[in-house]
């Protein structure tokens, strides 16, 4: 797959895609129905499949002081998207002059005279352009001007609630990572760099690796059974912490520790992606180290029976 950022003076090569239009962060089941859409014009124009995402998140420039609500980073996203067949990802950058297109001038000036596409896949909810006044209507009738299809994926959802970039984070945020999964149709999951912290896990007999949350939507804190993937490829059950770690005096960000089962290698500085499968209990707040050690000692116990039933 293709990354390409920007919509101007692209190659040839870069262009004239069937495209889904959208944020699609988490690349959930929904965006998979908009992307299967674009997919199957693809195939009928014998035209590249292409998905436009945008960097930063709008929300992050409209909305700057509101809390952090990242459900994948892009490197994540493109995974996704390659796994679902995707030939070009398109990160446009979303800064003062996309912010300030007209619903026409994003649709002319960026998709048609930038990207030359085919085929543009929406979402039923979809807006663009500033002040969001683009709608699919609006979309379908550029399409007829400009001489490009366009298909409206209609909401998708479980007989409960359609599934939604919305539904993750509330599910994140209660505690219910399964409920996560059901939407994404894979685990959430939290990628960065293996941080040096205060060893006093190693210290303690579970040696943790720590990974800032950034940008992500906060999970609920606290103890959740998780299978990490290594820079190698190697998937590891393990146990976590998110949160801030109250018992042991010190004030830190929070993040993520994760003691890895059956595992004792150097990873700091690097890149690990740790799933979140099922949430154990909350944080708390312990009278000493005793009573905390004995308790995760128990957490372990959970997520092994969890994880790896069979040993």
């Amino acid at each position: 797959m293709r990354i390409v950022h920007g919509w101007k003076g692209l190659d040839v090569a870069e262009t004239g895609a069937a495209v889904a239009l959208g944020n699609f962060d988490g690349v959930h089941r929904g965006h998979q129905r908009v992307i299967a859409q674009a997919a199957k014009a693809a195939m009928a124009a014998k035209a590249p499949l292409g998905v436009i995402s945008f960097e930063p998140h709008p929300r992050q420039i409209f909305q700057p002081d509101a809390p952090a609500f990242r459900i994948m980073k892009t490197d994540q996203q493109a995974r996704a998207l390659a796994a679902l067949g995707v030939d070009i990802f398109y990160v446009l950058p979303f800064d003062r002059e996309m912010a300030g297109l007209t619903d026409r001038e994003f649709v002319r000036d960026v998709l048609v005279a930038g990207l030359g596409v085919r085929h543009v896949a929406v979402g039923f909810d979809i807006s663009f352009g500033k002040g969001r006044t683009g709608s699919p209507e609006l979309m379908a009738r550029y399409g007829e001007e400009y001489g490009f299809t366009v298909s409206v994926a209609e909401a998708l959802g479980d007989g409960h609630a359609k599934y939604s970039s919305t539904g993750v984070r509330e599910a994140l945020r209660e505690g219910r990572p399964q409920d996560a999964t059901a939407i994404l149709g894979r685990p959430f999951a939290i990628e960065g760099v293996v941080e040096r912290g205060r060893q006093l896990g190693r210290t303690l007999g579970f040696p943790t690796a720590n990974v800032a949350l950034t940008d992500y939507v906060t999970p609920r804190f606290g103890v959740y059974a998780t299978r990490t993937r290594l820079p190698d490829g190697r998937e590891i059950a393990g146990v976590a912490n998110i949160g801030v770690n109250p018992t042991v005096p010190g004030e830190i960000a929070p993040r993520l520790e994760v003691w890895l089962f059956d595992f004792d290698e150097d990873l700091y500085d690097q890149v690990i992606e740790t799933d979140l499968i099922a949430f154990l209990r909350p944080e708390e707040k312990f009278s000493g180290l005793e009573p905390m050690v004995e308790q995760i000692r128990y957490d372990a116990a959970q997520a092994r029976a969890l994880l790896l039933p069979e040993l």
